[in-house]
């Protein structure tokens, strides 16, 4: 069973079940993630209906340490995508491993 998918699997099913070519496939797809991408670097937050809600946190710097090395670190403050299914989107999943 793979675990990773890939933007070229993503393509492969908008191809095979909707029946647009792999170039329109490709097309629409980078389309969908640069839509969600520039929403998140403008507005800080996108919510799709059914599916979740992404948003943007800010992380302050702090001190991390190497395990192996125990070398302390300043790890630069920084931002973050978060990801919060939806109600919906949870009872599927849970529907699906039972």
């Amino acid at each position: 069973m793979r675990i990773n998918l890939t933007k070229k699997d993503l393509v492969n099913q908008v191809y095979m079940q909707i029946g647009f070519s792999k170039q329109i496939s490709e097309s629409l797809l980078s389309e969908f993630f640069t839509l969600i991408i520039s929403n998140l670097q403008s507005q800080g937050k996108i919510k799709i209906s059914n599916f979740g809600t992404f948003s943007i946190r800010s992380k302050k710097s702090r001190l991390g340490r190497n395990p192996k090395t125990k070398e302390e670190k300043t790890i630069s403050k920084r931002n973050v995508v978060l990801f919060k299914p939806s109600k919906d989107f949870k009872e599927l999943i849970n529907l699906l491993k039972k």
